[in-house]
């Protein structure tokens, strides 16, 4: 006998599909992000670790490409599932803390109309894995107090093992969580011999990559530092908290009113210790001048919270404005979380709002955020190159490679260029650097630029082969050259570079 479906999964069913119709709908006006071709690229060369990044996202892009193939749709649709998956999640914890169809209705609701959320599951990037990966930690500890078995530790230490590899930052969640614990009446869960192996297996699941972390002089300590130097010292506390506000501003009330109700109200003394550990979690970034959008996270939990809260505490006129709110907050910002308007309809639509929606890193106001601006040109240049190189006689291949000045022009040209037979570009930005070969000797060059730099007193025959002309793409103007006949230095040259550059990956003898 087929049992039948409650009414309660078929609402969160629903609302999963709805939030993956939002993505399938709308991932087609743009190409591939900057950072998505990257993590594409490092998909073709599984280690245990990476320059800027753990091993997950390579691996996760090499399961994606061989179930779907390298497309543009399959790099989307991944991200799109993880986004459904988490609203999935979503109602399951709002069910494991008693709440109904209304609670659902609202935490769902919350999740599908969050602006971050609606980007960070558009683009193939870690950072939607990590997501999801807070969101299941926390279900999993609620299910472990609920239930006080603590063989739910086995899976706690398991999944965030999974998050280590995918994002380093799984590590604000884990201290805080252990550390609400401890401040809670459920401590007691802490001393199981369950805590202790789930903690070991997992340090067992993580330790190639800190292996590889050793082996390659700690890239991530020097990754933070660099990070610490050039962007968390202009962090400020008021800058911080503000963006707490605004980055879920449409689902602000459902979530501070969880928040709220779960750290003041006795009877949810229980759970008490999740209002605690996105508390520490706050606080420990706020020391370290961490980058607001780390405890974007936690936000998933909190909407559950909200969603609980408002069913349980206020009346239904209270429920229906905070959605009201969140779709009415929401709709003109849609645009800017979606990539679903073209580009030069959201030239357009974003130019009342440029000084604020178009203001990029290097200070300056362009015709499109810089996000969007990032998804496209890549494909004129993958092209360019491509056909550039297939032209090319197989006697003067043999001879020959190509340089990018940057991971985002190297992943086009393995993307895109894949289809005419590129080789892997050499290029001198993050993991490609760490590909890059020791030497290359006296070879001719497919070489992508602005303008020639130095490559122009480093050969003495360049041809331009063409130009990307494109006005929305970031890098517009880039040129490839074909060089050939380089001067007797430039063997010494290049290795000089490489060496020094990886220097930094190097441990000392």
């Amino acid at each position: 006998m087929i049992k039948s479906v409650s009414k309660e999964w078929v609402l969160i069913g629903l609302i999963a599909f709805f939030k993956l119709a939002l993505h399938l709908l709308t991932f087609a006006n743009y190409e591939l992000h900057r950072d998505a071709l990257l993590y594409f690229s490092l998909g073709q060369d599984l280690e245990w670790g990476y320059a800027s990044v753990p091993p997950g996202i390579g691996l996760i892009a090499a399961l994606t490409t061989t179930v779907f193939g390298s497309t543009t749709f399959a790099l989307r649709v991944v991200p799109a599932l993880i986004g459904s998956f988490s609203v999935i999640l979503i109602g399951k914890i709002v069910l494991e803390l008693k709440g109904g169809t209304r609670a659902i209705l609202i935490a769902c609701l919350a999740f599908v109309l969050s602006p971050a959320f609606l980007r960070s599951n558009a683009l193939f990037q870690p950072v939607s894995f990590n997501q999801f990966f807070w969101l299941l930690s926390g279900l999993l500890i609620i299910r472990l107090v609920r239930s006080e078995n603590p063989r739910y530790w086995l899976l706690i230490f398991f999944a965030w093992a999974l998050a280590f590899l995918v994002k380093y930052s799984i590590a604000f969640f884990i201290v805080a969580s252990l550390l609400a614990l401890v401040l809670s009446e459920n401590r007691r869960l802490l001393f199981s011999g369950y805590f202790f192996i789930g903690g070991f297996l997992a340090i067992l699941l993580i330790s190639p990559n800190l292996y590889w972390q050793y082996q390659h002089n700690w890239p991530l300590v020097h990754h933070m530092s660099e990070l610490q130097r050039t962007q968390f010292v202009n962090v400020s506390v008021t800058g911080f908290l503000i963006d707490q506000l605004l980055m879920n501003l449409p689902g602000v009330f459902i979530w501070v009113i969880g928040f709220g109700v779960f750290l003041l109200i006795r009877k949810e003394k229980k759970y008490r210790f999740l209002a605690f550990t996105f508390l520490l979690i706050v606080i420990m970034l706020l020391l370290l001048h961490g980058k607001a959008y780390y405890t974007l996270g936690f936000y998933s939990i909190l909407f559950a919270l909200g969603g609980v809260a408002l069913e349980r505490y206020f009346k239904p006129g209270w429920q229906l404005f905070c959605l009201a709110f969140a779709l009415v907050i929401l709709l003109p910002l849609l645009p800017f979380s979606l990539p679903m308007l073209g580009m030069e309809r959201m030239a357009a639509y974003s130019k009342p709002t440029a000084e604020f929606t178009n203001r990029w890193e290097d200070g300056n106001v362009y015709a499109l955020p810089q996000d969007y601006a990032d998804m496209t040109g890549w494909k004129e240049l993958g092209e360019l190159v491509g056909k550039s190189w297939a032209a090319l006689p197989d006697s003067v291949k043999t001879n020959t490679f190509i340089f990018a000045q940057n991971y985002g022009q190297a992943g086009a040209v393995n993307f895109y260029g894949a289809k005419y037979g590129c080789p892997r570009p050499i290029c001198f930005n993050d993991e490609f650097l760490l590909w890059a070969p020791d030497s290359v000797g006296s070879k001719s060059l497919l070489y992508i630029d602005q303008d020639r730099g130095d490559i122009g007193f480093l050969y003495q025959n360049i041809q331009l082969l063409g130009e990307v002309q494109n006005p929305y793409f970031r890098e517009n103007g880039l040129k490839l050259y074909f060089c050939t006949d380089p001067v007797p230095e430039f063997p010494s040259f290049y290795a000089e570079k490489v060496n020094r550059l990886r220097a930094v990956y190097t441990r000392s003898k």
